[in-house]
Parts: C-alpha cells; sequence; structure tokens
C-alpha cells in the first residue's frame, strides 16, 4: 500500500517568520520527505538606487538594506570605500567602529536567542532575554541617538566622538552582561526542554557546511574556524587577536546542530565584552575624520578611479561590498552587495528533509536569516541573448539543489 503524503505550505506570511520566505513541505505523518524553499519576496532595488546617488547618499541607504544589522552594511561599506578611494580612517575612529560593531553583534545575538526561544513555544524566555538586550540598545542610543540605523559611520572614519560619559556607560553595560551572560548560559545550555529541542536538530556537518558555503555563526556551530575578524583582520581587530568561537573548543566535539549554535553565539557575547574592554583600554587619541569637510569628500571621489571590496564580519555572518569609482561622479559606479543570508539559506533544504513539522521554525531560525539582504531581480540572457522566464530559472535551480542533496546524502 503506497503511503499517504501531505502537503504543507509555511510562509511567505507566517508567525513562525520575521520575514517573507516560503518553505513548501512534503510530509509523511509528522517527518519531511520533500521540501522546496522559495525566495525572491523582497525587492527593494536598493543597490540600483545606490549607483544613482552621491556616496554619502550611498552610504546611509545601504545602513537599511538590514534593519537589525544596520551597522554591519554600512562598515563593509566604508571598508570598500576608503580602499578604492585611497583613504584610511584615524586611529580612533577605528576603534569606535569597533566598539559599534561588538555592541551591534551583543544585541543581535541577544535578539537571535529570543527568537529561537519563541520558535520552541518557550515565551517567557524569550520576554527575558529581550528585556536584558534594552541594555546594549541604551548605549547604542546615548552614543549614536538612535537604537537602530546608527547612522554613525562615515568613508574616513566616524561621524560621533565617544564623550567620558560614554565610556563609564560602556564599561558599566560591560559588567551587566557578563553577569547577564552566564545567566543565559546556564537557562539555554542546561535547561531540559531547550535541549530537547534543539540537541540533534538542524545538525549540519562540516563537509555539508563546507560544500553549502555557509558563513558566521553558522559556519563555526559546524566546528570551521572562520572569521573575518581572525581571517582578514582590520581596524581595532587588527590590534588583538580575535580567535573564531567554535564548539570543540568548548565540549570538544561540534555537531553542528541549534543547540551547538546557541552555545556559539552565547560565547560570541563574551568575546565581544572582551573586545570591546580591550578597545576602550587602548582608545586612542585625536581625530575621529580623515576628511571632515564633506564637500572636500565627493569632490575627491570624483576625481579618483579605484576599485575594492570591503568585508565585514556581521553578527549573521560575513559581508561583502564590491565597489568600482570611476573618477566621474561622485558616488559607485559599481556597487555590488552580498549578505551571510546568500550563503546560508542554501542549508535550509538538507537540513529540512528528514526533519519533523515541528522542527521547521528552529532550521529557519538557525542561521538568523534576513530575506531584505537577499533583496535581488536576475534578469538573464542565453547565447543568443533571448530573455529567460523565471519558470526556466527556478527549474535550473531546483536542479542544482537536487544535485548537490544526493551528494550530500540527504536526498535518494
Amino acid at each position: 500500500m503506497a503511503k499517504t503524503t501531505y502537503y504543507i505550505p509555511v510562509g511567505p506570511i507566517h508567525p513562525a517568520l520575521k520575514e517573507p520566505i516560503r518553505v513548501e513541505a512534503e510530509v509523511e505523518g509528522e517527518k519531511i520527505v520533500k521540501v522546496d524553499v522559495k525566495r525572491g519576496f523582497a525587492h527593494r532595488g536598493i543597490e540600483y538606487m545606490g549607483m544613482k546617488r552621491n556616496a554619502i547618499q550611498t552610504l546611509y541607504l545601504s545602513e537599511r538594506i538590514c534593519g537589525i544589522c544596520s551597522i554591519s552594511h554600512p562598515y563593509a561599506f566604508v571598508i570598500g570605500s576608503e580602499k578604492a578611494l585611497g583613504i584610511e580612517a584615524p586611529p580612533r575612529a577605528q576603534y569606535i567602529r569597533t566598539i559599534i560593531a561588538e555592541l551591534e553583534r551583543i544585541h543581535s545575538h541577544i535578539l537571535w536567542l529570543g527568537v529561537i526561544a519563541h520558535e520552541i513555544g518557550f515565551d517567557p524566555l524569550l520576554f527575558w532575554t529581550w528585556k536584558g538586550r534594552e541594555k546594549v540598545l541604551d548605549i547604542l542610543e546615548a552614543i549614536t541617538g538612535n537604537r537602530i540605523n546608527y547612522a554613525m559611520y562615515m568613508i574616513g572614519g566616524v561621524r560621533r566622538d565617544l564623550k567620558e560619559s560614554h565610556i563609564k556607560a560602556l564599561r558599566d553595560m560591560i559588567t551587566y552582561y557578563w553577569e547577564f551572560t552566564e545567566h543565559m548560559k546556564e537557562v539555554f545550555l542546561s535547561d531540559p526542554v531547550y535541549k530537547a529541542r534543539t540537541r540533534g536538530v538542524a545538525q549540519l556537518s562540516k563537509e555539508m557546511a563546507l560544500k553549502l558555503n555557509v558563513v558566521g555563526p553558522t559556519a563555526r556551530a559546524a566546528g570551521l574556524r572562520m572569521d573575518i575578524r581572525q581571517d582578514i583582520p582590520y581596524d581595532a581587530y587588527a590590534d588583538m587577536d580575535v580567535k573564531a568561537i567554535v564548539p570543540q573548543d568548548i565540549v570538544g566535539e561540534a555537531r553542528g546542530d541549534a543547540y551547538d549554535i546557541t552555545m556559539v553565539r552565547l560565547y560570541e557575547i563574551e568575546q565581544s565584552l572582551d573586545i570591546i574592554e580591550f578597545c576602550l583600554d587602548n582608545l586612542p587619541e585625536g581625530k575621529i575624520l580623515a576628511i571632515p569637510n564633506y564637500v572636500a569628500l565627493l569632490n575627491k571621489i570624483k576625481k579618483t578611479e579605484g576599485e575594492a571590496i570591503g568585508a565585514h564580519e556581521a553578527p549573521r555572518g560575513e559581508v561583502i561590498h564590491y565597489f568600482k569609482y570611476d573618477g566621474k561622479r561622485d558616488g559607485p559606479a559599481v556597487w555590488k552587495v552580498i549578505a551571510p543570508s546568500y550563503n546560508n539559506i542554501n542549508s535550509w533544504a538538507p537540513l529540512l528533509l528528514g526533519a519533523e513539522v515541528a522542527d521547521i521554525p528552529v532550521v529557519v531560525a538557525y542561521i538568523d536569516p534576513c530575506m531584505c539582504c537577499n533583496d535581488r531581480v536576475a534578469v538573464v540572457e542565453d547565447s543568443s541573448g533571448r530573455l529567460l522566464d523565471y519558470s526556466y530559472l527556478h527549474k535550473k535551480a531546483v536542479e542544482k539543489t537536487r544535485k548537490l542533496e544526493k551528494e550530500l546524502g540527504v536526498r535518494k
């Protein structure tokens, strides 16, 4: 007798999803036997708009690519632009940038911890973690004027300096989060309910992580020692010894599941506290902008040709911005963005196959996806110049995914 399967669509609008994505699952009982992930529900055309504006306008447009990690894209933007334009930010500005980036990592990781707790139905844990997150958001607001979208970075430095009151507040925050993180580690890593819902769920092997090109905590949870701050250090990271946090250094092995990625994020919060403390202890004196006059900056851009890549280790993984300045206008002639969710979403289909229906929200939340970071419209021509329609492109993408799944042994 043939087995009966049922089709379950999840999204693009669903309580378990904070952004539009569609997961189409075919199940036998509670087991997922076939799955297809569809994206492409967010279209804003930010790259196109950015190439029609001057570099300063485009910088603050880049901050809107992601609403949560809103310093990650500007950070890659200023690093890439400075390389292309031959500008070096003052040392004090480099340290302030690093502090702001690590503050954002703390708030992003705590946010993720609350989200994953919510996805397994542990809402008291969600409310508790998000209450604790308020501390870092208050600090960001005090320094930059905003809790999200800080408008802090500038090509050649930062727009605002740190005051003594900010430094005192940062040191108080560090003390607060050492205690709070220890409590979070106790709750998340020792609670039997959380363990039961995350251990063995969304289990990503090192081999699969390499084949899928995942990045950030998703890669590190699988045991891959990769981190832009470690591999290609920049700004204040170049003055310290940042090491990628992997489960095998904490518990002796890496399983790559939702429990391991929780552990990685918790220990990365403590690492961020150490980095901020180092920056405060060694904060250089001096100016915060290489070119304080914005008109002079735009005039320099008009006269400078260059291309470069800027990379930053965002809370979700590496963010890459490619730039080409042609020396004819005051903005980028070419601007392309690669966000970590591009890579990490590829892990969903293999991780969902064989999982239970109740695990879908956990697998989706596992990578901390940002669908707005995946804003893309592809127009593709064949060798004769004929436009290829979406159905053809989707078919080819599915064929490629199925081939990879067979290679990884997740589909017969």
